[in-house]
């Protein structure tokens, strides 16, 4: 949720072709996943989703609000987690948040809300960042494939064009979660803060669908001031469930900064349609949107006006909200009925490396839904798993005779019999002395103190063994980083540094492109000696903006109290403030500790925020802070 959004008009609704083709059925994954249109449970059971979003990195004491959320009879509540943009949730916080909604027969969706607004919003991360973070609970997420469901980013790209685009990236952090080994049923957001008014997710989302191999992809739009009809609302719908294509409201109000959705038909259309939604948001809210709160001060007896339209309305939670079967309305059947075998695997592709196997499918009667195949060499090795009834090997040794075998498991964990076997002979190691092309000029993003993320245009390879990855370097060849994708996010930094920076491609046989064109960039200053200050905008429209928070950060000795100033532009005024006395001097402000923040331990941190009024037109920003 942007507390408040500066949206462009909403494009004219048009179905393109690639909306048209009809995704493909998901395959049987683990736990909660795609079946056509609909979000199913592991024993077949639809699932709709009912509930609303809980601000917990920011009021992590508040954890009595999941059973509240329940009690008011949802099904699902969205948890709104942080990978280090605000306070981070470390492992032991996510579980605890796990067994939470598990305690009350909730479907747990968390997201990160790190993304929000990336390339247009000062702060953000990419969503690579963010499958990093990911990848760091990954310890607490496997095994409840059930009960969970991975919303990987938060409104990940602003109203600004960003590399790689909404649909290069969404792939490439699915990719990545998948090849880590998550099963879960994720949920992507689309771009435009959510709200999609340019259509990209709408027009792309086929495309995004079909790069998930296990075919597991939830799409989620946010509707608010862009959905102000009827028309504009039913008509959005509509292209998905033409595309036959799985899609939630994943966060709606009743009212909003940019202009006033249309509640009570978007309720009424997600009913009618099966379609999942979660209101925005059960308390806590600032920065100008806290009549989005549904209960005053995360007390569940005083129900908004809001709130009491989402939970008691006309389609509200409570009258349409139904358990999910697997977390308590019902049990999983034991299941002791292996797959049928496979048919035999055929080979094709088949090079120095690798070969592409396809069988014909099993099937599953025992209720716990076919899982996927295991592909073994007649030694008994496993070469790999898929989740469909075909697999691209790799890593395989050249001028090698494989003899392999298909088994099908199911949710169970029983395995099917051995298919009858295939042989095939790889080809001799090709000879590749050809560099991947240069990569395109790097940009930076989401610069810290410690850190920064860049993207850059992507090399080919016509080698022969393939584009493996890039390196990044500091000018004076300091590798900083590799990655397998087109964008790396920086660690480990300097701060008060300058970096200049450039990329090489690299391939399978370990060649190096020439160096791309260096970008310069300077991290943040430091926590040494006295204190930093930094803002993050958090929204801005057409006359104002917020910023929160203003992080302030202590250096190495004690202090009681703090002093931030900063200079607004020209024509800027302050409309508001919090966690701070603020006076104003023409356009220079002060910001000073309150009585319950000025305390700082050596490097402790704590924040304040602002509201700023400017000419209409104006998109200039305060950027810069001095702490004493």
């Amino acid at each position: 949720m942007r507390r408040q959004c500066a949206l462009a008009c909403a494009a004219v609704l048009t179905l393109i072709a690639s909306l048209l083709v009809a995704a493909s059925p998901a395959q049987a994954a683990v736990g909660l996943r795609v079946s056509g249109r609909n979000i199913v449970e592991a024993n077949g059971s639809v699932f709709v989703i009912r509930g609303t979003s809980h601000a917990h990195t920011w009021y992590t004491t508040q954890t009595s609000s999941i059973a509240n959320i329940k009690a008011k009879g949802a099904n699902a509540v969205r948890i709104v987690l942080s990978g280090g943009r605000w306070p981070a949730n470390g492992v032991s916080d996510v579980a605890n948040v796990i067994s939470l909604c598990k305690a009350s027969k909730l479907i747990c969706i968390l997201e990160n809300h790190d993304t929000t607004g990336f390339g247009e919003q000062s702060g953000s991360v990419s969503l690579d960042a963010a499958v990093d973070y990911w990848i760091s609970l990954q310890s607490v997420l496997t095994g409840e494939e059930n009960n969970v469901i991975i919303n990987i980013g938060n409104e990940p790209i602003g109203n600004n064009a960003v590399t790689p685009g909404w649909t290069q990236a969404t792939s490439a952090a699915i990719q990545r979660m998948r090849t880590a080994g998550f099963q879960h049923l994720l949920m992507v957001d689309a771009p435009n803060w959510g709200q999609d008014w340019s259509f990209t997710m709408r027009d792309n989302a086929a495309t995004v669908a079909a790069a998930d191999p296990q075919r597991n992809t939830v799409f989620s739009v946010h509707m608010y001031g862009v959905y102000d009809t009827a028309a504009e609302i039913t008509s959005y719908l509509n292209a998905f469930q033409t595309a036959g294509l799985p899609l939630v409201i994943g966060e709606f109000g009743f009212d909003h900064s940019d202009g006033n959705p249309d509640e009570d038909t978007i309720m009424a259309e997600a009913e009618s349609r099966g379609i999942g939604y979660l209101g925005w948001s059960w308390s806590g809210n600032g920065g100008g949107v806290e009549y989005l709160d549904q209960v005053t001060n995360f007390n569940p007896n005083q129900l908004t006006s809001w709130g009491t339209r989402l939970f008691n309305g006309a389609n509200g939670i409570a009258s349409t909200a139904e358990e999910c079967t697997m977390c308590g309305g019902g049990t999983q059947p034991t299941d002791t009925t292996p797959p049928t075998t496979p048919g035999t695997p055929t080979a094709s592709s088949v090079t120095s490396t690798g070969a592409s196997l396809s069988w014909p499918a099993s099937t599953d009667s025992g209720g716990s839904g076919l899982a996927g195949y295991n592909v073994y060499r007649s030694n008994g090795t496993q070469l790999g798993t898929s989740t469909t009834n075909s697999l691209a090997l790799t890593g395989l040794t050249p001028s090698t005779a494989y003899t392999v075998y298909v088994r099908a498991r199911d949710g169970a964990g029983n395995l099917s019999g051995n298919s009858s076997s295939v042989t095939f002979t790889t080809s001799a190691a090709p000879s590749d002395t050809t560099a991947p092309t240069t990569p395109g000029t790097p940009t930076v993003s989401g610069v810290t103190s410690s850190g920064a993320s860049l993207s850059w245009t992507a090399s080919t390879d016509s080698g022969g063994s393939g584009l493996a990855g890039y390196n990044v370097y500091r000018s004076n060849g300091t590798q900083l980083g590799t990655s397998t994708t087109n964008s790396l996010t920086l660690t480990g930094l300097s701060s008060n540094t300058a970096y200049t920076v450039y990329v090489r491609a690299r391939d399978g046989a370990g060649n190096l492109s020439a160096n791309s064109s260096s970008v310069t960039f300077t991290t943040t200053g430091g926590t040494s000696g006295g204190c930093t200050a930094t803002g993050t905008v958090q929204s801005q429209w057409g006359n104002g903006y917020v910023v929160q928070p203003v992080t302030v950060t202590n250096g190495t000795s004690p202090r009681t109290s703090w002093t931030v100033t900063f200079t607004l532009p020209s024509g800027h005024t302050v409309s508001g403030s919090w966690n701070a006395n603020v006076t104003v001097s023409g356009q220079t402000v002060t910001a000073t500790s309150m009585g319950y923040n000025g305390t700082l331990g050596s490097g402790a941190s704590t924040s304040f925020g602002f509201q700023v009024t400017r000419p209409n037109g104006n998109t200039a920003t305060v950027t810069s802070y001095t702490c004493a």
